[in-house]
């Protein structure tokens, strides 16, 4: 399955919560998409319930099918908790951190972000969104104006949102930090990543 680039709003609608920004269409139709939205009464299965945390889970962070795949196999293969390895795997990916830093107003934006280039890790031009930061990792925006510019904007749009303290950011200069590993309480919580471990090992 690739890349999601329908629209956003059936999204929010068919999961019931804000998994990307709001839109004034959830206002007006705030129940599930479709024509039967209105008044289907489903009884979801067992499967479909762990398909739905699954894709709740995939969409949050803009991974296609095999991304998603790959990097589950790749938290069990590390030992420890499966769930929480993979929820971590997911929450140090580059574009997601740059989001985290307030450098972009959404997810979406900030793999973008990355993608053309607008980001150095450790003094490195790094472009690859699904690039994982660890602890004492240095990200800084490009020395040019359009990649100032767009991260400029980007915090101020997030003034008040607050960075999580696993990381750190100078507004003024435009450079976060890595602080540690995030904590298993400061990984989301609003998914029930128990079900996407099951669904996985069927």
């Amino acid at each position: 399955m690739s890349r999601y680039t329908g629209p956003t709003s059936k999204i929010n609608r068919r999961f019931g919560q804000n998994i990307f920004p709001t839109s004034k269409a959830e206002e007006r139709k705030p129940y599930g998409p479709g024509i039967h939205g209105p008044t289907k009464r489903r009884k979801v299965s067992e499967y479909g319930t762990g398909l739905n945390e699954k894709q709740k889970l995939r969409f949050t962070y803009g991974l296609n099918e095999k991304q998603f795949r790959l990097t589950f196999a790749r938290a069990k293969r590390l030992g420890g908790v499966t769930g929480e390895n993979f929820l971590r795997l997911l929450h140090t990916r580059l574009d997601n951190v740059v989001y985290l830093l307030g450098l972009a107003r959404t997810r979406r934006a900030a793999r973008q972000f990355v993608g053309h280039g607008h980001v150095f890790v450790n003094g490195h031009k790094v472009d690859i969104s699904s690039y994982t930061v660890v602890p004492g990792d240095e990200i800084v925006v490009r020395d040019r104006t359009s990649s100032k510019q767009l991260a400029t904007r980007g915090t101020e749009e997030n003034q008040y949102r607050a960075v999580p303290a696993w990381l750190s950011m100078a507004n003024d200069t435009l450079k976060g930090i890595v602080n540690r590993q995030p904590a298993a309480e400061e990984l989301p919580t609003e998914i029930n990543i128990q079900l996407i471990v099951e669904f996985y090992s069927r």
